[in-house]
């Protein structure tokens, strides 16, 4: 009796497969959106992070405008902007981002690019007549890992709201 268990046991451990790193969800709601530096119509990169996550945005130069729109200004991923996913080794923090040589930890573990979406811009005007607010939404966001593997469930379409100032 000793020897089944002791089998099934052996044979439960060495079926056990940690597997590639498969990611079906990001959740970013929590996390607010950050940059290097005081937003401008010329900041192009943002992030969010999420304990050893990170999500970030590169921007089409020229998308934030000190102007309000008329309804959405759009940008194609890829193409004119970027969404990259990272995982880290351990936990990131913004000097990660926004130091000029970057920490040597925590490291990244993998990285994952957007294949496929829309970055979608609204500016408005604010009542002091000088601070403009960006509204930054992702769309149709499809992020496929090396093993072909997608990402489902992006909970991610309200990336953050900045404002610059004329």
């Amino acid at each position: 009796m000793k020897q089944v268990i002791l089998f099934a046991f052996l044979g439960l451990l060495l079926s056990c497969d940690d597997g590639d790193l498969q990611i079906e969800t990001l959740n970013f709601d929590d996390s607010t959106i950050a940059l290097c530096g005081t937003a401008t119509t010329g900041s192009e990169v943002f992030f969010k992070i999420n304990g050893d996550e990170a999500l970030i945005l590169t921007l089409e130069a020229g998308i934030l405008k000190n102007e309000v729109s008329d309804g959405s200004l759009e940008s194609v991923i890829p193409g004119n902007s970027k969404i990259t996913y990272r995982i880290f080794s351990g936990t990131v923090s913004n000097s990660y981002f926004c130091s000029d040589i970057p920490p040597t930890t925590p490291t990244v573990v993998d990285e994952i690019e957007a294949i496929d979406g829309k970055v979608l811009v609204n500016t408005i005007l604010l009542e002091d007549g000088v601070t403009y607010q960006h509204t930054i939404q992702l769309s149709e966001i499809s992020l496929v890992n090396e093993n072909g593997s997608r990402i489902t469930d992006l909970s991610i379409n309200d990336f953050g709201v900045i404002t610059t100032t004329e």
